[in-house]
């Protein structure tokens, strides 16, 4: 009798008490919906700048979202080669690419043209064809058709030729040489011009094929050759700066659109001094790393100004075909860069 008595007064509070934890689990639920993740992945080895530089994105980007963007890098080719990175950020697997422009040609073709051979002088005229408001346009316009949102640049750096066994002093030096290329239509068309056979390999791959006598030779930036371990391949670098190869930092459109409007605007407005520090962070170690490379035993040439000049007549004309080969859009972006610098 005692338990029917009382029987009315425990249901109420056991109902009282599962309604409460519902509404707790509820509440974790709705703080979990708005917690976003945001996943960066990149070929770029930890411990370089570029490590810094994503890694002071992702303090921008959390700090000022409040916490409700939740950052993942992805760090060394961790996720895959870029080609792969860059197909996964346009489906939205991925929520952000690092890496570079001839990457993201591979699904933008376009984007071939910013690396052509000799198109810039020096880095001060790449900083400003690519910082110039009408390219920036054009460039966000172009990736935005692809599946991407255009977030800020990076730096690579001017590349310049490894090679393991035959120095290279002129263009002739380069013929028959199988040279790892990029898997991009600049870099293939540049090797051609020069008489080598490119050779496709992601970035992953690149050591082992070196090693194994599958390629001769490469070309990257001191930094890259450096981070990656190309160098212990080589014995000869020929500081070339034949091409110039700025990172890119893009957004799969597909998942940025479906962000809250502040949060979308806290992505497209990147500070400027942050892509600058990211610049003079690579830049700055370019020289010291040569200097490394010669005490690791490598044979470091610098070309004169004629044996530079062989080099640009060899690849003249290629920045047009690439263009002519990519359409409109191509020519119209090669056409603003050089009116930019």
């Amino acid at each position: 009798m005692t338990l029917k008595k009382h029987l009315p007064l425990v249901l109420a509070a056991l109902s009282a008490a599962i309604c409460a934890l519902t509404l707790g689990l509820g509440g974790g639920e709705v703080d979990a919906q708005e917690r976003i993740v945001m996943k960066i992945a990149t070929v770029a080895p930890e411990g370089t700048p570029w490590e810094q530089q994503l890694r002071r994105f992702k303090r921008y980007v959390e700090q000022g979202s409040g916490g409700r963007l939740q950052v993942k890098m992805f760090m060394g080719g961790s996720l895959g080669g870029e080609k792969a990175l860059v197909r996964r950020t346009a489906q939205g697997s991925i929520q952000v690419f690092a890496g570079s422009t001839a990457a993201l040609g591979s699904l933008v073709q376009e984007m071939n043209v910013v690396e052509s051979p000799y198109l810039f002088a020096d880095s001060a005229a790449a900083d400003a064809a690519l910082d110039n408001a009408a390219v920036k346009a054009q460039v966000r316009q172009l990736v935005a058709r692809r599946g991407f949102t255009f977030g800020f640049w990076a730096e690579n750096g001017f590349r310049s030729w490894f090679t393991k066994d035959r120095p290279i002093r002129a263009p002739s030096d380069l013929s028959g040489l199988r040279m790892r290329s990029q898997e991009a239509l600049v870099h293939l068309e540049t090797y051609r011009a020069l008489g080598a056979s490119p050779v496709p390999i992601d970035v992953t791959n690149v050591l082992t094929s070196l090693q194994t006598g599958v390629v001769d030779g490469f070309d990257n930036t001191p930094l890259f050759a450096f981070a990656t371990s190309w160098y212990q391949a080589a014995h000869h670098l020929t500081l070339s700066r034949h091409a110039y190869q700025p990172g890119i930092i893009v957004y799969s459109k597909r998942w940025f659109d479906g962000l809250p409007a502040d949060i979308q605007e806290l992505l497209r407005n990147v500070p400027q001094d942050m892509v600058e520090e990211g610049r003079t962070n690579v830049r700055r170690m370019d020289p010291i790393l040569v200097r490394n490379l010669e005490r690791y035993g490598l044979e470091v040439h610098t070309p004169s100004a004629a044996e530079r000049a062989s080099f640009a007549q060899a690849t003249h004309g290629v920045a047009d075909r690439v263009a002519s080969k990519v359409g409109r859009g191509g020519r119209d972006l090669l056409r603003a860069i050089r009116a930019a610098h």
